[in-house]
């Protein structure tokens, strides 16, 4: 594992809690936004303002458009985005606080201060959801800068990946498909979570196979590999802005963030086989 990968990997966990904990992922609840898709386009895309359906299928590149349109824009007309960072904030103050109070109060601190210094002084040049979400103001609370911070770091990582696969000439869907195809995850778990439909995602597989990516039986081609490690290899140089800044503080990191990683597992928050991919804290 590269150490801009490391890096994700850390703070992943804690940011996935807005999308795998019930308390977090259904707090707009309270406002009268009722269901998870609902919950999750508007908790994820308020920092950009009340944006249009195409701007968060774009941004959130993966997503199919009708998928996104059954939610964006209608969410704005249930809860502003003003209220949608605030109610997010405030659940994943109240759901991590049990978890680090079980910590080492001065290590949560000094990792949490690291952790925010590096999202601040992140380059968020062309990487629209990292400025977004930068721009929003920390929280007092140490557990919501932890996740604020983590948030920052992981949407910079995200809007690195999507310059890097559309520099490598692949869409959304097919980026998703090549992921697949290395053994990231399984279509049976993304397909139901993006929204395409089997006959775009047939079309994404033909896509593919005439420009020799994957095989027939959709597997990855010697051309195919080479294209997503070098889609990998431009995420992590994309990447590694915030954690050249963050060097010194590994040790301390890896263990804050590992121990809140096991915490959020061992509490059902971190489901195995997540569409992220995330691999699991041993």
């Amino acid at each position: 594992m590269t150490p801009e990968r490391e890096l994700w990997s850390l703070v992943e966990p804690v940011h996935a809690i807005a999308y795998f904990d019930t308390h977090v992922s259904g707090s707009l609840v309270e406002l009268g936004l009722h269901g998870f898709w609902n919950g999750y386009f508007a908790g994820r895309a308020a920092p950009l303002g009340a944006v249009r359906r195409e701007t968060v299928t774009a941004l959130f590149f993966g997503f199919a458009p009708l998928m996104v349109a059954r939610a964006v824009p209608k969410v704005w007309t249930r809860v502003t985005p003003a209220e949608a960072i605030g109610s997010r904030l405030s659940a994943v103050s109240t759901t991590l606080m049990p978890w680090v109070e079980y910590l080492d109060p001065d290590d949560v601190r000094r990792a949490a201060d690291a952790l925010v210094s590096a999202a601040q002084g992140a380059n968020t040049d062309g990487r629209a959801l990292a400025a977004a979400w930068q721009g929003v103001t920390p929280p007092d609370d140490v557990a919501g800068r932890l996740w604020w911070a983590a948030t920052v770091l992981r949407e910079h990582r995200g809007d690195g990946h999507v310059l890097a696969a559309t520099n490598a000439g692949l869409s959304g869907l097919e980026t998703t498909v090549t992921h697949i195809a290395s053994g990231g995850v399984t279509r049976q778990v993304i397909q139901p979570n993006r929204g395409w439909t089997d006959q775009e995602w047939a079309a994404a597989e033909a896509g593919l196979r005439d420009r020799g990516l994957i095989d027939a039986a959709g597997a990855l081609t010697a051309d195919g590999q080479a294209v997503r490690a070098q889609v990998e290899a431009d995420t992590d140089r994309l990447a590694h802005g915030p954690l050249a800044a963050l060097t010194d503080h590994l040790p301390r990191l890896r263990s804050v963030l590992g121990d809140l990683a096991r915490a959020i597992q061992a509490a059902g928050s971190l489901p195995e086989g997540n569409p992220m991919g995330l691999p699991l804290p041993s």
